[in-house]
């Protein structure tokens, strides 16, 4: 029985790293991959890179002017993206426990077209595990944004993703695709200029 289990550790560790080595592949040549996060499938790229963050909008058939986020690995991260975080943030984001975006005003250091008109870019600290060391290893932000076609319904399960949008990445992560617990995407939560906090999507 022991054995079996470490048998099944083992397949588990390995699958995950070859689904991190593929992705990171992609990621370095600025390309596309399907993954899942803490909350529905994802279509994600290098959030510094403007040319991979344009195939996402061209892929989605979105307009660039409505936003998409990025995910970081931990909080510690968000003031290499954003010029001024409040402190007390980072006592909110230990406090909850549902995903959550928190759109934060004057968004630096990535791709132009991630960052709005009016400077604001959002911003999720993810729990996933594929998703930490993936973006641990790549050492960079990801972007994240629901893999539908702009209009359509966030896909809550990996079956019900369009073959567009399968057929439109470069890589799709093999890891928790027989999930079979329906995903919803994330609350979002605006931080106000002055601290306080707005709340967009519960």
């Amino acid at each position: 029985m022991l054995c079996c289990k470490l048998q099944t550790i083992f397949t588990y560790v390995m699958n995950l790293e070859t689904d991190i080595e593929a992705s990171l592949t992609v990621l370095h040549s600025g390309g596309l991959i399907l993954y899942p996060t803490d909350t529905v499938w994802g279509l994600g790229c290098d959030a510094t890179n403007a040319a991979a963050v344009a195939k996402i909008y061209a892929l989605k058939k979105r307009s660039d002017e409505k936003s998409m986020i990025v995910l970081l690995s931990d909080e510690h991260d968000i003031p290499k993206y954003v010029t001024q975080p409040d402190p007390k943030i980072f006592d909110y984001i230990k406090g909850i426990h549902k995903p959550t975006t928190f759109i934060y005003e004057g968004g630096i250091n990535l791709a132009k077209n991630m960052i709005q008109g009016d400077g604001t870019i959002g911003i999720r600290i993810t729990n996933d595990l594929f998703c930490k060391k993936l973006i641990n290893r790549f050492g960079k932000p990801l972007v994240s944004t629901s893999a539908n076609i702009s209009g359509y319904p966030a896909p809550a399960l990996f079956e019900d993703i369009d073959v567009e949008i399968k057929s439109g990445v470069d890589y799709i992560v093999q890891h928790r695709q027989d999930d079979v617990t329906a995903a919803s995407p994330s609350a979002i939560v605006k931080l106000n200029a002055d601290g306080s906090l707005t709340i967009i999507r519960p």
